[in-house]
């Protein structure tokens, strides 16, 4: 198999450095697997290019702020296979390629999704987010943190709707299950395989904030418009 891992970053220095790391150890640690790593700029401001290419990934430039563009561009120039999105600030276990590949193995899997582990510091928000991530999986949906698919079906389900500024990955993986579907296939959100991410807004956002941002109906009804989201895409929480 030969994947294409594809990271969207938007002044990401103080994580990159930490997610590629995970990703190089995932990497070799699949020594039988072709691994390519592209980390797409989406128009970063601090040293996120210079880390990205000092780790050793292929980088791109996506001057539009919007992380299904990004990555959307990844998936453009990408020479694999099967598509492996992680975002910037997540950490992958090491056995992440190898159990990818296992469920691929299965012809009728046409990609997935790993479990999202958010570690916030305050014992309340991480109940509340455990309560989301369980209603998610009931509803057939994942997070964007660690998701993968085949090229054809990237392709066949249209890639990252970039019309969305929040809750294009819950979208995306939605149009790939009815697209396995509708081809007798499957896609699989892995208890096994968990990742990551880092839970910088989780702690530093007061309460009232989180709820908000996190509600499934306010997602919903300001998905589109970006203006909502400046605490995504331009005051970055440090």
């Amino acid at each position: 198999m030969s994947f294409s891992v594809i990271v969207p970053a938007c002044n990401e220095e103080g994580y990159l450095e930490k997610t590629l790391a995970s990703i190089q150890t995932a990497r070799a640690f699949a020594s039988d697997q072709q691994i390519e790593v592209i980390v797409v700029d989406n128009g970063s401001t601090d040293r996120t290019r210079s880390i990205a290419a000092a780790a050793g990934a292929r980088v791109l430039t996506e001057p539009m702020r919007n992380v299904g563009r990004a990555r959307n561009t990844g998936a453009a120039s990408a020479a694999g296979n099967w598509f492996v999105f992680i975002d910037a600030d997540t950490l992958v276990p090491e056995d992440l390629f190898c159990k990818i590949a296992a469920l691929l193995r299965d012809g009728r899997c046409l990609g997935g999704a790993a479990v999202v582990q958010h570690r916030s510091n305050r014992i309340a928000i991480r109940v509340y987010l455990q309560f989301w991530r369980v209603v998610g999986a009931m509803l057939g949906l994942a997070q964007g943190a660690a998701q993968f698919c085949s090229r054809e079906a990237f392709a066949a389900a249209g890639g990252y709707d970039e019309s969305l500024w929040m809750g294009e990955d819950a979208d995306f993986y939605w149009r790939l299950k009815r697209f396995a579907k509708r081809n007798r296939a499957h896609v699989h959100l892995s208890r096994h395989l968990q990742v990551y991410p880092s839970s910088r807004r989780f702690d530093l956002w007061p309460v009232w904030r989180i709820l908000l941002f996190t509600n499934p109906l306010f997602i919903v009804l300001f998905r589109r418009r970006r203006a909502a989201w400046k605490g995504w895409y331009d005051q970055l929480v440090r």
